[in-house]
């Protein structure tokens, strides 16, 4: 004779089975518009083995690293766009879902990165996380105070006349401890020449700025700002591979100041004051 509480168990089972076939093959409409406005919020509450998921809840969805053809078919705009679709993502809390385990063996035999950022060495700016970026999606350069070198302008050269990147950014951020190094005057070991490469974005503050020391964080912070704009007239002027590019049209320079504070990065342009 069967236990009688193995068959109920059976019958749960089953019935769960035929519960989540159901949600699976008939989602209600309502979902279908929580997910059209608010896809995270919706989709973490339906099973991942769900087919509508990848056709209603794309948040939900595994991103795979960027392809050549992929690669080759983003313009400058649209890799500024998905920067800044990134950043919105990481500042909501809603980032892509990635498999890195799979996305490191896709990008073992080749890679193309549709953008090269250059960004400050400060571990409150980890720069691929807060633009909701991953392997192969960007090359990445870290540096305090986001400064230019030969080696890092070769290394740009690199990344877009060689392997394909569409954009160049250069992002700093506020409360910024290398600007205030600069702004001090600090003397320290190699430091003191990393820090003589801003001193220049310090005389671009206007003079009405006051005080000019490092206890002002409004001082402090248009000093990155021009400090970011001093990097990327410095790639123009100093990269006459990348100032063609430029000028073509094939690939865009803009700066930006991520805001340790709220997570979001403020993209600008040489055209913006």
């Amino acid at each position: 004779m069967k236990n009688p509480l193995n068959r109920l168990s059976g019958f749960a089972v089953l019935a769960a089975a035929m519960l989540l076939a159901a949600g699976c093959q008939s989602p209600k409409p309502d979902q279908k518009a929580c997910c059209a406005t608010s896809a995270p919020a919706c989709c973490s509450k339906m099973p991942m083995t769900c087919p509508f998921l990848a056709t209603n809840c794309p948040a939900m969805a595994t991103v795979a690293p960027p392809t050549k053809e992929s690669q080759a078919a983003m313009t400058p705009q649209s890799a500024l766009a998905e920067l800044k679709a990134g950043n919105a993502r990481f500042v909501a809390g809603h980032p892509l879902n990635r498999n890195l385990p799979a996305d490191v063996k896709a990008t073992a035999s080749g890679q193309y990165p549709f953008a090269v950022v250059l960004s400050c060495l400060d571990s409150r700016q980890p720069i691929e996380i807060v633009l909701d970026q991953s392997i192969g999606d960007i090359f990445s350069a870290r540096v305090a105070g986001n400064v230019l070198n030969d080696d890092i302008l070769g290394s740009m050269e690199f990344a877009c006349k060689v392997s394909g990147a569409k954009l160049i950014a250069v992002i700093g951020h506020s409360n910024c401890g290398a600007i205030k190094g600069a702004v001090d005057g600090v003397d320290l070991g190699n430091l003191t020449g990393l820090l003589a490469r801003i001193q220049p974005a310090i005389g671009q503050v206007p003079a009405e700025v006051q005080p000019r020391t490092s206890k002002n964080p409004e001082f402090v912070d248009k000093v990155s700002e021009a400090n970011v704009r001093l990097v990327m007239q410095q790639i123009r002027e100093r990269s006459p591979i990348l100032r063609e590019m430029i000028d073509q049209g094939q690939i865009s320079l803009v700066g930006g100041m991520y805001d340790l504070s709220t997570g979001e990065v403020h993209f600008y342009s040489n055209t913006d004051k």
